[in-house]
């Protein structure tokens, strides 16, 4: 025979409290004795009662579900880039130690971010994560103009930026350049990424300003964080600069497509071209040669990008930037 749910009248009455205290600590009240509150708490464990959670929102103004957004066609997201991957990961991951849900969008259209504004308005949930930003994208700072807490994974571009978790990508590509010019690297050339992102402008920064300071000459082509352009934009290296020994490439994915057309094009790495990358991704263990590379935290964003959110959400200050740092790995790609 079917066992009917348990409800909060039975909670109370296994408890020995009334309705009303047991209201109170099923939504968090802070207004009930500690005597009371086990009591309570025990009796949920014993007769499995699960509060109705549309119910407990309407009392607390809380609904206990937290949104990452993520503004990127799908079949980036998706793709072989373990970025976005890896930060779902991380945010899941604490959100899950939080008790929390985790509601993923995505933002590709002005369409889709009107959605997302109304759906953020009507506090279907408690804050928003926004993560990889394509230039002075409005929708941050639409969000906190409404008063939703918002943390994104990097800087806005911008006169104002909502608080963010990000790495210090200038100083990464300064190690990897350094690097280079460590081993005998003269005419280091660089494959950026894209320049509407915070990711791709910080570390072309820290390209040049690392060959500024070798007194170096700069030589730049810029990629989309893709394998295909990649190997696109080596190639328009080397038309360039035929005597190129070195290269920074301003992501993993594009770095393989890089080595790829290298070795189309008779150069041997390290030995004539050294390249590094940037990113850490698993692939790049098993590249031919092993690719070195400047490792980022990417679980950690996803980690830091939560639990930021979850103080921001409880109504504590949070620092405005919270930066992370990078590592260089060196493998045998230089």
């Amino acid at each position: 025979m079917h066992r009917p749910r348990p409800t909060l009248e039975n909670v109370a009455r296994r408890a020995g409290v009334s309705r009303a205290t047991a209201s109170r600590v099923v939504n968090g009240s802070t207004k009930v004795g500690e005597d009371s509150r086990e009591a309570v708490l025990n009796a949920i464990q014993e007769l499995g009662y699960v509060p109705n959670q549309a119910a407990r929102s309407l009392v607390t103004q809380r609904t206990d579900s937290f949104a990452l957004v993520l503004p990127e066609e799908p079949g980036r997201v998706f793709s072989d880039d373990r970025f976005f991957p890896g930060v779902v990961r991380g945010v899941s991951q604490e959100l899950e130690s939080a008790d929390k849900q985790l509601v993923l969008m995505m933002a590709r259209s002005p369409a889709s971010r009107d959605r997302i504004e109304r759906f953020a308005l009507a506090r279907h949930v408690d804050g928003v994560m926004v993560a990889s930003m394509h230039g002075a994208d409005p929708l941050p700072a639409a969000l906190a103009r409404m008063g939703i807490p918002v943390v994104c994974n990097e800087r806005v571009l911008g006169p104002a930026s909502p608080p963010y978790v990000g790495v210090d990508n200038a100083a990464g590509a300064a190690l990897a350049v350094e690097h280079l010019v460590r081993s005998g690297r003269t005419r280091i050339a660089t494959v950026a990424g894209p320049q509407d992102m915070v990711a791709g402008i910080d570390r072309l920064a820290g390209y040049r300003a690392a060959l500024a300071g070798a007194r170096l000459e700069a030589c730049v082509a810029v990629g989309d964080f893709t394998q295909e352009s990649g190997a696109a934009a080596i190639r328009e290296l080397l038309d360039r600069r035929p005597r190129l020994d070195g290269v920074f490439v301003a992501s993993d994915l594009m770095a393989i497509g890089v080595l790829r057309a290298l070795r189309r094009a008779g150069r041997r790495v390290p030995d004539d071209v050294a390249v590094v990358g940037f990113d850490d991704i698993e692939p790049a263990r098993y590249t031919e040669p092993a690719l070195t590379t400047v490792r980022q935290p990417i679980g950690g964003i996803g980690r830091r990008l939560a639990r930021q959110l979850l103080r921001l959400a409880a109504g504590e200050t949070i620092e405005p930037a919270l930066v992370l740092p990078t590592e260089l790995v060196v493998r045998e790609s230089a």
